[in-house]
């Protein structure tokens, strides 16, 4: 079996860029995921949990792409020759992430493509609002708590949901919402409301994430510190000092400490005078280094990055995987 290997899921870079994209972010994102759903719909299966987890970036030349996996609730929702769609059913439990499910999931009605897009436009808002209305309700049991989620999410207006938000996303969750058990969902038209909205914005399509954006200033910060701290030690030791080359991760030892203490520390630190010295970095500054060193080194050489907070470190260490038979790459993005 050939198996390709892939970077982070969204929701790893999602906690990397401090649970909020940007608009160019989200559009940019939207429209690959409505085409990976749409290319999933078109071999005859819906896939019933579209959430951040299951969307991963590519790695190397393929890093701008994304990818969508993990088929385990997926299931055939037409026969492949006839075309001929599942029946309408009723009372059926609730299979997916009822964060992201449609409200019809919630009410027991057999999944169909609808409910694929709409889940995608609950985690769209996700990304737009850091957390959406329905998360963190406590209750004593997983069959409460779902209710409860239900309740919430069906007595939460679209046009609130959505409120401070361009009105493309309203209009794409009421029409998920507006489509028949057996409909075929205008992907195209979908696609193009978000893209209107991309063009009206003056966004260019550059591939250019919020993700990348953060290891590109953390590589100029580090290089800002290091200019700082050879201004430092030419007026502390009365010229110029050969300047010591930065680590790969791009931060200067010891560099966190004098751009947050400035220049009075400095002098008052051996440190700074060239004089070794352990423990003069915080642990929280140490462990903001370490990261931002992985992200610069592992997504420079194609290896998967541990970016996300510390809590994953050890999730994001093993390799993310998926068939190239249920990994949906960029190519087969609809126009």
């Amino acid at each position: 079996m050939v198996m390709e290997l892939l970077g982070p899921s969204l929701e790893d870079l999602f906690n990397f860029c401090s649970r909020k994209f940007s608009l160019k972010t989200v559009l940019l994102l939207a429209d690959q995921m409505i085409s990976r759903i749409e290319y999933i719909h078109s071999k005859n299966f819906i896939h019933r949990d579209v959430k951040p987890d299951n969307f991963l970036m590519g790695l190397g030349k393929k890093g701008n792409l994304v990818y969508i996996i993990d088929f385990g609730l997926a299931k055939k929702y037409r026969d492949a020759r006839t075309h001929q769609h599942i029946p309408y059913r009723e009372n059926k439990n609730l299979t997916g992430t009822a964060r992201y499910a449609s409200i019809n999931t919630h009410l027991g009605i057999e999944q169909s493509r609808r409910d694929d897009l709409e889940s995608l436009g609950y985690v769209l808002m996700y990304f737009n609002l850091g957390s959406l209305p329905w998360q963190g309700l406590k209750a004593a049991t997983k069959r409460q708590k779902y209710e409860r989620i239900s309740e919430k999410k069906m007595s939460t207006p679209i046009e609130v949901l959505c409120k401070g938000y361009p009105s493309e996303f309203s209009t794409y969750l009421n029409f998920c919402r507006s489509l028949r058990f057996d409909d075929k969902p205008d992907y195209s038209y979908l696609r193009q409301l978000f893209r209107n909205l991309f063009h009206r914005q003056g966004f260019s399509y550059d591939y250019v994430f919020d993700w990348n954006m953060l290891k590109f200033g953390a590589s100029r910060t580090a290089e800002d510190g290091e200019r700082e701290r050879r201004e430092v030690d030419e007026r502390i030791g009365g010229g110029p000092r050969a300047p010591r080359a930065l680590p790969p991760g791009g931060n200067p030892p010891g560099g966190v400490d004098r751009i947050r203490n400035g220049p009075n520390a400095a002098a008052s630190n051996p440190a700074s005078r060239g004089v070794p010295q352990s423990g003069n970095r915080s642990p929280q500054a140490v462990s903001r280094a370490e990261r931002e060193r992985k992200v610069a080194m592992r997504l420079h050489r194609g290896a998967p990055a541990n970016i996300s907070s510390s809590d994953l470190t050890a999730q994001m260490g093993q390799s993310r995987i998926a068939t190239s038979q249920v990994s949906v790459p960029f190519e087969h993005l609809g126009k």
